[in-house]
């Protein structure tokens, strides 16, 4: 077991911050989320983990079930809860057509994203950034959300278009009505 993770145990940032628990972004219908990778609860397999760590940094699979019909984006936001710092870790955020019904396994890729897929700025990059938790700091819970939104998103307050925006700025400045939401959680632990 590594020290470092031994020394930070018992600090995580927990739910609480996470975009889905964010007032703006709750809704009252659901979407279903789900993933061939792996299943709601299990273990992310290493193929999509980062490459320092093993990984090949390859996004998962994901399907959802139809967004209502006035959808004008969907946003996807990926985090990691247990990070030992104050808020949870943006890992991946994109902006999708709501045409796309599913995304491809590499269809986060900052080279070359899906079709109808718009990589936004995480706190590490653009793109997907696979999972990498300290070793020995336990599991790391890796979820993944996606909004139904009613119109597309604009500048943040501060003028930044979504694109060049930061996660938690643009998280924040999301006025427009959402109108469904879904969500699946994957673990990583080393």
């Amino acid at each position: 077991m590594s020290l470092l993770g031994r020394l930070l145990k018992n600090r995580r940032s927990g739910e609480a911050q996470a975009a889905w628990n964010r007032p703006n972004l709750h809704a009252a219908e659901p979407l279903e989320l789900s993933s061939r990778s792996f299943d709601q609860g299990g273990t992310i397999p290493q193929d999509h983990w980062a490459k320092y760590i093993g990984g090949r940094n390859l996004s998962p699979q994901l399907a959802w079930s139809p967004p209502p019909t006035a959808t004008a984006q969907l946003l996807l936001v990926v985090e990691d809860t247990d990070v030992p710092q104050a808020r949870p870790a943006v890992h991946c955020m994109a902006l999708i057509d709501p045409a796309v019904r599913e995304l491809a396994p590499g269809a986060l890729a900052r080279r070359q994203p899906g079709t109808g897929v718009t990589l936004l700025r995480s706190v590490i990059g653009r793109g997907y950034q696979g999972p990498a938790p300290i070793k020995g700091h336990g599991p790391h819970h890796y979820t993944f959300q996606l909004f139904a939104l009613a119109a597309p998103l604009g500048a943040t307050p501060g003028g930044a278009a979504a694109e060049r925006a930061r996660p938690r700025a643009l998280l924040s400045s999301v006025g427009t009505p959402v109108l469904a939401r879904g969500r699946i959680t994957g673990t990583v632990e080393r």
